[in-house]
């Protein structure tokens, strides 16, 4: 059983940052970013590979957001920037022991954090 702590959500104005940071009480192979708005599927947004030299990107988010490992503390952090009012949605951290871009292909999921972009 692996716990995933989540922080550092919240609201924010268009064009702004924050960055996202998950904590995990053991480390996993993959670690990474899922993020589901009211009404639509949960979407792939950031994974952490290894030690953490791979990453991935979801197209949506490619070039605005980093995904980064601190593997002393297992823990993730995602930094957000141009953030967009699409982007709003609530943040999943989850982690897995091999790369996947679908949800249900990872084991162990945070609690959520709440985005809001604003207009």
């Amino acid at each position: 059983q692996v716990q995933l702590v989540e922080s550092g959500g919240g609201l924010v104005q268009a064009g702004g940052s924050l960055r996202l940071s998950c904590a995990a009480s053991s480390s996993t192979y993959v670690m990474g970013w899922f993020r589901q708005a009211p009404g639509k599927e949960r979407e792939f947004v950031a994974a952490t590979i290894g030690t953490g030299a791979v990453t991935a990107y979801g197209d949506s988010v490619k070039g605005r957001f980093t995904i980064s490992r601190e593997n002393a503390k297992n823990t993730i952090y995602l930094q957000m920037n141009s953030l967009k009012p699409e982007d709003t949605a609530v943040y999943y951290c989850a982690v897995g022991g091999r790369y996947s871009r679908r949800a249900a292909e990872y084991d162990y999921w945070g609690q959520g954090t709440q985005l809001t972009v604003s207009s």
